[in-house]
């Protein structure tokens, strides 16, 4: 995954994380589509406490010890151990380093990409004006930028991972953020929105990526809710407006409702990141860490 060359998923001249076709030859190709699979080894990501290591010395010892066999693994992904420790002497575990990871915050939290008004959108929107291209076969296959339903039965015809918020990822990103912000602290700092000027530690990114999913759900100026998209018996008659579906996924521009409306089981993951967000404050999550968490989950 973090190879940089051919055959690697990490592509350096782009700051990005790619899927890789390896052919019948032996011979590989990265897919240059920026996607949710570029953003997936950013998940890959847990702070240990202190008193997780003393609770469970035996897990630590054998990490370290695959380590010391494995060497050549040291240069490729976050450094960790007893050398490397955060703020509050937490340990790391983490695919991702540090450059890497401002580099792909660079595009996730840019809005002309991954950073919709409503959430993290599952492709980024640059390749609404550039879809990727992938010859084979004399035949030209095109992925390009689809915020609502797909246009191929790839995806069993009624789904889209081409350009749809999805909350599960987001919710994913969104706890990977707040493992490095235990770990950093406030001395890791990036512009949100990309080329705003403002700077945001990594609680207050996920934060933001937060209220964004929230606003789906909630009235906007007007009295509208995004997820009710063009159905205009839900925005206006006073029997349904307040009872909201908690659809499959949503339109990565308008935020609108799309595929199942019933998906309770992950998009009703944003009672929990409300009440989360409206329970703990970046300072109080420093200072406390896991345990924290843990108590208000």
């Amino acid at each position: 995954m973090n190879l940089t060359g051919g055959d690697g998923m990490w592509d350096e001249e782009d700051g990005f994380y790619y899927d890789v076709l390896r052919l019948p030859d032996g011979s590989s190709r990265r897919l240059k589509v920026r996607s949710m699979v570029g953003l997936l080894p950013v998940c890959a990501t847990t702070v240990i406490e202190p008193w997780m290591r003393h609770k469970a010395p035996r897990i630590v010892e054998f990490f370290m010890s695959r380590l010391q066999q494995m060497p050549e693994l040291l240069d490729s992904f976050h450094q960790t151990g007893p050398c490397h420790l955060g703020i509050n002497d937490r340990g790391i575990f983490a695919l991702v380093k540090q450059d890497r990871l401002r580099r792909i915050l660079a595009r996730v939290l840019d809005e002309n990409e991954f950073l919709g008004p409503y959430g993290l959108r599952a492709i980024s929107r640059y390749h609404a004006v550039h879809p990727y291209v992938f010859q084979v076969g004399g035949q030209d296959y095109r992925v390009g930028y689809l915020p609502a339903e797909s246009d191929t039965g790839m995806f069993g015809g009624n789904s889209n991972w081409r350009g749809p918020i999805w909350m599960p990822v987001n919710a994913l990103l969104i706890r990977a953020l707040l493992q490095f912000y235990l770990y950093y602290g406030n001395g890791f700092r990036i512009d949100c929105p990309t080329g705003s000027g403002q700077l945001m530690n990594l609680f207050e990114v996920a934060r933001e990526i937060a209220r964004r999913l929230e606003r789906i759900f909630l009235r906007d100026e007007s009295g509208r809710r995004p997820v009710y998209g063009g159905m205009e018996k839900f925005h206006t008659d006073p029997h349904w407006r307040d009872y909201i579906l908690f659809h499959e996924y949503f339109h990565g521009d308008n935020g609108a409702g799309l595929g199942a409306s019933h998906q309770t089981g992950w998009t009703g993951m944003i009672a929990k990141l409300i009440e989360l967000f409206g329970t703990i404050d970046g300072e109080t999550l420093l200072r406390e860490g896991k345990a924290d968490i843990l108590e208000n989950a």
